[in-house]
């Protein structure tokens, strides 16, 4: 198939960005989307001209680096995948297709489609962790008895991969999602209670700090979300933060 790609083309966080048009030709159905890009590089190189600078790592789904803002939506037209996984067939021959980086302040851009998302790497060092004893002297993970309800949720939260599309997705990039699911992921074991009102209450401030938005309550952060995890993980955290407040009060 033949595409006229509209591409956010950036030198660097400090220039003024513009989108630019460029042609590709014969893009198989089955090719995945960057490796749709990888082609429009290689004709770049070949002309001399500077490739297109986009994330991408293990290319499987997993590692939450590939972040593209698709015909508007944050890993493009697919559900339930991230920018690696969606593949050619999903448009038809002659399309335009718009591709941008992600849109927030949070997250400026570097280059091109590539954005600085470390903000999420300081809200999990803020609270995102246990503290445990790992002398020698550790507790075997079958001596603590967790239900099966609590382990599975907490399993589901931690699938999250901080690629960043609840924050692309929502109108006020708010990262609630993605920090919800942090907190989750500890707030339903054992193992993460003994610290759990001054992580909520930590992780909560660093991403204020951080400059994402609040909440709409739309749900597009679920809709556009790879790991499809659940809004019931705001509702979580927020009831986390409410016991929190009321502890520390």
């Amino acid at each position: 198939m033949n595409l006229t790609l509209k591409i956010w083309r950036q030198k660097d966080s400090k220039a003024k960005g513009q989108m630019v048009d460029y042609k590709v030709t014969d893009i198989s159905e089955h090719m995945s989307f960057l490796e749709m890009m990888d082609v429009l590089n290689e004709g770049l190189v070949a002309k001399g001209e500077e490739p297109v600078a986009f994330d991408h790592d293990c290319r499987e789904g997993i590692c939450g680096m590939c972040s593209l803002q698709i015909n508007g939506e944050p890993h493009g037209p697919d559900r339930g995948i991230t920018t690696c996984q969606l593949h050619m067939r999903m448009f038809k021959d002659g399309d335009t297709i718009v591709i941008e980086p992600w849109r927030a302040a949070a997250f400026p851009v570097i280059k091109d489609l590539i954005v600085d998302r470390t903000a999420f790497e300081r809200i999990q060092q803020a609270g995102g962790y246990i503290s445990v004893n790992t002398s020698g002297n550790t507790q075997d993970a079958n001596a603590i008895p967790i239900s099966k309800e609590a382990a599975d949720k907490a399993m589901d939260a931690a699938t999250c991969i901080g690629c960043g599309a609840c924050v692309a997705a929502c109108k006020n990039a708010s990262a609630m999602l993605f920090t919800s699911a942090k907190v989750s992921q500890f707030a339903l074991l054992p193992q993460g209670r003994v610290e759990a009102t001054d992580r909520v209450m930590n992780m909560v401030k660093q991403m204020d700090l951080e400059g994402f938005g609040n909440c709409t309550n739309t749900g597009a952060c679920e809709v556009e979300c790879p790991k499809g995890i659940s809004l019931e993980n705001i509702a979580r955290m927020n009831r986390e933060y409410l016991a929190a407040s009321v502890a520390k009060s």
